[in-house]
């Protein structure tokens, strides 16, 4: 091939000089000899494999007679085609080549019609700079611009189907394919090429299956391989064999969608195929609902384009030209509106170089095949074209192949259906019937698994609310009681503030059952994780004012009521406003957690995925679960942070409210209820804490069992805490008595009541201790006179004795003088024959030994006497 462009090169070099050389001297002797003729070698088929030229050539004809008339194409310029029969056989174009090249005059433009002919014209051309310009030519390898860089073409490539196929793909929403091809040239070409733009559209080839005269096997691994979107590319006598193994192995039906070729024939699997051991019923079974995609080489529409023809009025001329031939009998009649566009198409080009030649110095006139200049321009001209022909907007891509209409047709109860265009220029895609899948529902390219998100139950969410809403009410009720009564007595001994806390906690703790029961059903997506900040923050900061406050009356009640005596007194005066630090510093600690976390670690949504379920009836689908989750990267050691705090806070409340359930004061004088409500909430939410993530997955019982803890909590606790304080005000009617009275004394002579109650209090303490002590002294005196006695006694005995019997006088020794003294504090005896001091005598009826001294009798002259 190399050496024939390297002789034909040489010999047109000097053959072009000298027609160069004729043709000036002709412009300058006949400057008005009227139009200029440019000419254009063509090869029509005539005969052999594809006689495309029978109805081509006329075509061609009848566009070159309409374009000469044409006075605003090319008005200085005449088009005449040189033609000859190639019989689409490479050989014989080979020598026709020759003939075109190096005969008289030059040719500005080849037209090839037959793949293997176009093939050999195109990869010479470029050793003559010359634009070839195809008619009937579809073989894939001809979109190579390396290999043919001058190459045009009006007939699509066959790989103008994969385009159509892959729009389908997206507008079903299909991303998984498989392909099952013959292995011949033109079948792998076009899947490659099919295997790139499914690529580019991110559709995956789960399966490619090739077979050279068997199809069995590669079927069977379609089926294995659960292929249901499957492409298939073999002529038609395979096709025969494929479906037969489809309908043995039941690959078809309404799971699977085949895509096949539309140049077969209407009726191709009823035609009876010695090859194959299929019915004709069992095939006609096995095709049904098939796919096929079909190059449009008419346009469907009624325009008039740029020969201002329409294409029917086309076909009219046509058959005319035609003499009246059979259209089936006559060679490339399908394809004569591409040679007609064709011509049309090479008219437009040239008339568009005109003035860009002109301007460089330049006319059409003057090519020969060593003048790149002009071949540059033709090629940019024809690079660029875009008109409406009669065949469909004609239009070039990158590699020179034509960009065209395809036709998608469906088998519905044994006949083809149309249901849609697709129009490659412009990537619109029309259908028939509503832009609907005709005859079937469009299946999936897999099973279809739909994602179901799984919502609250709408009923339970509305119960809750409603009584979150009436606790809420409660809430407003009870504070609106404590402070519109805050200057009564009672009221005040109860630590009025500490309970508008409580009933202000109980309130956002209620609020936050809100933003608990609210999902993806109500809100978007992207809104959701405001919907998981309210959360945490209602209950956080409604849990720390709620149970702080009620915390911190316990707290204070236990560390003043229950330390040693000499500690006691020391602290005993409560402050209050040491209450509020305390309560401040617990609701400090609950802030500062909350926002560390939401800075280290926000709060984001997140889906869990459920084991897919199978719905009830024959569908090919499977139902996943879905359920949205307020989570962060490290959720679980925020929790294990946030519940072991609040962990500890609960058991040392329960602690501290059994510790005080016994004690009795006036300056809380509601600790009791308060250690009741503190009981109820620690049981309810040692309990729903690990039951609540436990049943995590399970939206309803997990928002059940929170919101429900919430509500029980915080009705316990406003009832506890404020219906009997309520109950007592309008029993008693303290809350006027109270009320007058502070009007009237105000609040200085309750400072000066609870002073003298403090001195008071103080007093009675010393006297307390002052009689115990005495008490103590009594006993042990009491004690030491029941000794003497009882020795006086046996004294006398012994003394009665001796004197009876007349013993010989003894002398007694002087005892010893602080052995008879007489207790401390009393007068000494003047005479030993007394046996006890006349002031003892006159006192010892003071001291009875079952006596005891009173609060009552304690005079202070008597405390003096005894201890003087």
């Amino acid at each position: 091939m190399a050496g024939l462009c390297q002789m034909l090169l040489c010999k047109s070099v000097l053959r072009h000089s000298l027609t160069l050389t004729f043709s000036v001297l002709l412009s300058c002797c006949c400057p008005a000899l009227g139009k200029k003729k440019l000419y254009i070698g063509a090869l029509f088929p005539m005969s052999g494999g594809w006689p495309g030229g029978q109805a081509c050539l006329p075509s061609a004809q009848m566009a070159l007679d309409l374009v000469n008339k044409r006075t605003d194409i090319l008005p200085d310029y005449e088009l005449e085609l040189i033609h000859y029969d190639s019989m689409c056989d490479p050989g014989e174009a080979t020598k026709l080549l020759y003939d075109l090249l190096y005969t008289e005059p030059i040719k500005i433009v080849l037209m090839p019609g037959c793949s293997s002919v176009s093939t050999l014209v195109a990869e010479a051309a470029r050793m003559w700079n010359l634009i070839v310009l195809s008619y009937g030519s579809s073989s894939p390898a001809l979109s190579n611009r390396q290999r043919f860089p001058t190459f045009f073409r009006t007939h699509p490539s066959a790989t103008l189907h994969n385009p159509t196929r892959v729009q389908l793909f997206q507008k079903w929403k299909w991303t998984k394919i498989a392909t099952i091809q013959q292995t011949t040239e033109v079948f792998t070409s076009t899947l490659d090429d099919l295997e790139e733009r499914v690529k580019e559209a991110g559709i995956e080839i789960s399966v490619r299956q090739s077979f050279l005269t068997d199809p069995a096997v590669a079927v069977k691994n379609l089926k294995r391989q659960d292929a249901r979107i499957i492409v298939g590319l073999f002529y038609e006598t395979e096709a025969r064999k494929v479906f037969c193994e489809v309908y043995k192995d039941k690959l078809y039906g309404k799971k699977y969608v085949w895509f096949l070729i539309g140049w077969y024939a209407d009726n191709w699997f009823k035609i009876k195929d010695p090859s194959i051991n299929c019915t004709v019923e069992q095939m006609t079974e096995a095709v049904e609902g098939h796919v096929t995609t079909e190059i449009v080489m008419l346009n469907p529409e009624t325009v008039r384009g740029a020969s201002n023809l329409t294409s029917q009025e086309f076909l009219a001329q046509l058959m005319s030209k035609l003499g009246g031939k059979n259209p089936e009998e006559t060679g490339g009649f399908q394809e004569a509106p591409l040679a007609y566009d064709a011509v049309w198409a090479l008219a437009l080009a040239l008339n568009k170089t005109v003035r860009p030649l002109k301007a460089k110095g330049h006319r059409l006139e003057d090519f020969n095949y060593n003048n790149r200049d002009i071949t540059a321009e033709i090629y940019r001209a024809m690079n660029t074209s875009s008109f409406e022909g009669v065949s469909g907007h004609v239009v070039f891509d990158a590699q020179g192949s034509r960009m065209a209409w395809t036709l998608i047709e469906q088998l519905q109860g044994g006949s083809y259906k149309k249901i849609g265009y697709y129009d490659s220029t412009k990537g619109n895609l029309s259908w028939y019937g509503n832009d609907k899948w005709i005859g079937l529902e469009p299946p999936a390219d897999q099973t279809m698994v739909i994602e179901e998100f799984r919502y609250l139950s709408q009923k339970l969410f509305v119960s809750v609310s409603v009584f979150a809403g009436l606790g809420i009410l409660l809430g407003v009720i009870c504070l609106t009681f404590n402070i519109y009564n805050s200057n009564v007595r009672y009221i005040q001994n109860s630590q009025p503030y500490l309970n508008n806390m409580t009933a202000v906690g109980c309130m956002m703790a209620l609020a936050a059952v809100f933003p608990l029961g609210i999902d993806g059903l109500h809100v978007h997506r992207r809104k959701f994780p405001v919907v998981c900040q309210f959360r945490l923050w209602l209950l956080g900061l409604g849990f720390s004012l709620a149970y702080g406050s009620m915390f911190t009356k316990i707290w204070w009640v236990h560390t003043v009521f229950t330390k040693k005596d000499e500690k006691k007194d020391k602290r005993k005066h409560l402050e209050p406003w040491k209450l509020y630090a305390t309560v401040g510093v617990l609701l400090c600690i609950d802030v500062l957690s909350l926002m560390i976390w939401q800075i280290v670690d926000p709060l984001h949504v997140t889906v869990e995925k459920f084991t897919r379920e199978a719905p009830k009836g024959d569908l090919d689908v499977l139902i996943q679960p879905l359920l949205e989750h307020c989570s962060s990267e490290k959720m679980n050691t925020w929790l294990g942070v946030v519940y072991g705090y609040k962990g500890l806070l609960l058991l040392l409340g329960i602690f501290l409210a059994y510790e005080t359930k016994s004690i009795s004061t006036e300056k809380i004088n509601d600790h009791r209820a308060v250690g009741m409500a503190i009981y109820n909430v620690a049981v309810l939410c040692m309990i729903t804490a690990p039951v609540t993530m436990i049943l995590s997955s399970q939206q309803d019982a997990s928002f059940a069992f929170a919101s429900l803890a919430i509500v029980f909590s915080v009705y316990i606790t406003l009832v506890v805490l404020f219906v009997p304080k309520m109950r007592r005000l309008i029993t008693r009617g303290e809350w006027q008595s109270d009320a007058q009275e502070t009007m009237k004394t105000g609040s200085s002579t309750n400072n000066n009541d609870e002073e003298k109650s403090r001195q008071l209090e103080r007093e009675n303490k010393e006297l307390q201790k002052i009689i115990q002590e005495k008490e103590e002294r009594v006993s042990e005196l009491r004690n030491q006179l029941s000794e003497r006695q009882a020795l006086r006694s046996r004294r006398r005995a012994s003394t009665v004795t001796n004197q009876t019997h007349s013993p010989p006088s003894i002398v007694i020794p002087h005892s010893d003088s602080r052995s008879l003294a007489p207790p401390p504090g009393y007068p000494v005896s003047t005479s030993e024959s007394n046996p006890a001091p006349p002031s003892f005598a006159n006192s010892s009826s003071l001291y009875q030994p079952d006596s005891k001294i009173s609060r009552n009798n304690c005079h202070t002259s008597r405390l003096q006497l005894l201890y003087k």
